[in-house]
């Protein structure tokens, strides 16, 4: 059965009769288009529709498993509107502005729109080999580029400066970063998303490095927390308690854990340690075509593992005025429990 299939499953269920995907990761998961950002997909019980324009005409007939549609709005919606009549057709509710519902609904006044989630986004949270594939590539680029310039995390260097490091390595070695590259040291560790600023690194302190690399659209996500120096002895109680956390909820992957439990897991180890109020986000969360996708590792998570899943574990800690501490790694569940991808050393401290 072809994820076509399982769509037109799923939509018969939501009780519509076709799905116009705009979302780029899902419009890419149908159709294979990688520029899904300029590409909509029409799914009815007849067939499918790749919709782009003219930039795309060569490349979309070269990657697009469905037939393709070359126009701009209005002709796309034009096109599509004949099929559509008197349906009942779902939109992505997550994704689709309300100035384009607005066109929806005026070119396609004899349809009934209805807002769905998550329709297509349930079948990517399972991967295939060759996503698998590129993904392991994404990680082990990124495990490069960190050994790379790991020796580089000095007194007198910039956040900014180890950033741009990062991403030339990741260039280098073929791949492009997944994200901003985070670069927290000393008191800006205790924010979970700061980016790398012209603050320069001091002796006796903690940097917080979080990457990723993308692989043929595929993403990795790693974070590791280093030493500059020697950190105090408060400084390293929060590092050893972060670590305690992150590897008791690695060892604890597999299939048929529940993803609440595993955020409960490691919040409760902190907590422990008089550290649970700091530990300012969820456990983690899936990876794929999205650096963050599903299944969402927090408190009230109602996901389940199950193999073929790829997931983050990253517990952290954030203090304001003292910085912070956040080891991820990226983890693959398994038919009988987990396998590592991310194998960038966990600093001893």
């Amino acid at each position: 059965m072809t994820i076509l299939d399982e769509l037109r499953g799923a939509l018969r269920r939501a009780g519509v009769n076709a799905l116009w995907i705009s979302d780029p990761a899902n419009v890419r998961a149908i159709s294979g288009f990688t520029s899904g950002k300029d590409g909509r997909v029409l799914v009815t019980t007849e067939g499918a529709t790749l919709y782009t324009d003219a930039r795309y005409t060569v490349q979309a007939a070269g990657e697009s498993s469905v037939p393709q549609f070359i126009a701009r709005p209005p002709d796309t919606y034009l096109h599509a509107a004949a099929a559509l009549k008197g349906l009942r057709v779902g939109f992505e509710a997550d994704h689709l502005t309300v100035a384009l519902l607005d066109d929806l609904r005026g070119h396609w006044p004899d349809s009934t729109l209805v807002p769905l989630r998550g329709v297509v986004q349930d079948f990517r949270i399972r991967k295939s080999a060759p996503e698998l594939h590129s993904i392991r590539a994404a990680q082990r680029i990124a495990d490069v580029a960190f050994a790379q310039v790991r020796p580089q995390i000095q007194p007198g260097m910039t956040e900014q400066d180890i950033a741009l490091e990062l991403e030339l390595a990741l260039r280098r070695a073929g791949a492009q970063s997944a994200f901003e590259i985070i670069v927290a040291s000393g008191p800006n560790g205790a924010k979970p998303h700061g980016v790398a600023s012209s603050r320069v690194i001091g002796s006796d302190e903690l940097v917080t490095v979080d990457m990723g690399a993308q692989v043929d659209g595929y993403h990795s996500d790693m974070t590791r927390t280093v030493a500059v120096g020697n950190p105090s002895a408060e400084l390293r109680r929060l590092y050893r308690a972060v670590l305690e956390a992150e590897e008791a909820a690695v060892a604890a992957v597999r299939p048929g854990m529940r993803a609440a439990d595993l955020d409960r897991l490691a919040r409760d180890l902190l907590t422990g340690h008089g550290l649970g109020e700091y530990f300012a986000h969820s456990l983690g969360h899936g990876v794929g075509l999205e650096v963050h996708e599903g299944p969402g590792l927090r408190g009230t998570s109602e996901d389940v593992l199950e193999p073929g899943m790829v997931i983050t574990i990253e517990p952290g800690v954030y203090i304001p005025g003292v910085g912070g501490v956040r080891i991820e790694d990226l983890v693959l569940v398994t038919a009988s429990g987990h396998e590592v991808l991310s194998h960038s050393e966990k600093e001893a401290l």
